[in-house]
């Protein structure tokens, strides 16, 4: 199964200004995240933030803020219970009166697709993105977490996000594979484009 562009959506967990400095390869962490949001932008993939205790910690790192549609301030670790799933399906609109059947094509609203499948970045892996991750399962998401744009305080930590994270059926990738699966050819508009954006 590879990620489709015009089912995607992401979101940026908790890269936040005063968390980011004690992340392990925080640096790397941060640029591939970036890199991510940057590339989501160009290929127009819906992309929004979540900030934990927002007071504490900060807001989120400017280059990425830049980038998102909206900023989700949260207290659960799970941007779930904050309101993240009703952000990532589209609202249902407000029925038309009369029969839809009379009313000429240009008037009838059809609900917006739904891009069901989420790719997760962030900060901490084993604590934020692990718990957000598993409760999108529950929610009938398809998750799909970057592994090179997620960091935790000690790479143990990280190491054992990723590892329960697979078990339980979420995709793990790199910010590479999401671009290139987005794009799936190097006949896309958008290569060269993308192509500078990865190097």
């Amino acid at each position: 199964m590879l990620l489709d562009v015009n089912e995607s959506q992401l979101v940026l967990i908790d890269f936040q200004q005063r968390l980011m400095p004690v992340i392990h390869d925080q640096a790397s962490v941060l640029a591939n995240g970036v890199r991510l949001a940057r590339i989501a932008r160009l290929m127009q993939v819906p992309a929004l933030a979540t900030e934990q205790n927002p007071e504490r910690l900060g807001p989120t790192e400017p280059a990425l803020h830049e980038v998102c549609r909206k900023t989700l301030p949260k207290m659960h670790f799970s941007a779930c219970a904050d309101g993240l799933v009703q952000l990532l399906r589209p609202q249902a609109s407000a029925p038309a009166r009369g029969n839809a059947r009379s009313l000429p094509k240009h008037l009838q609203q059809a609900a917006a697709p739904e891009r069901g499948s989420i790719v997760l970045a962030g900060c901490e892996a084993h604590v934020c993105v692990l718990q957000t991750a598993l409760e999108l399962l529950d929610e009938e998401f398809e998750v799909w977490v970057v592994t090179d744009a997620c960091g935790s305080r000690t790479e143990r930590n990280r190491d054992a996000a990723f590892d329960r994270l697979a078990g339980a059926g979420v995709e793990l990738v790199t910010t590479e594979m999401v671009a290139f699966e987005w794009l799936r050819g190097a006949q896309h508009p958008l290569f060269k484009d993308v192509l500078t954006l990865i190097k």
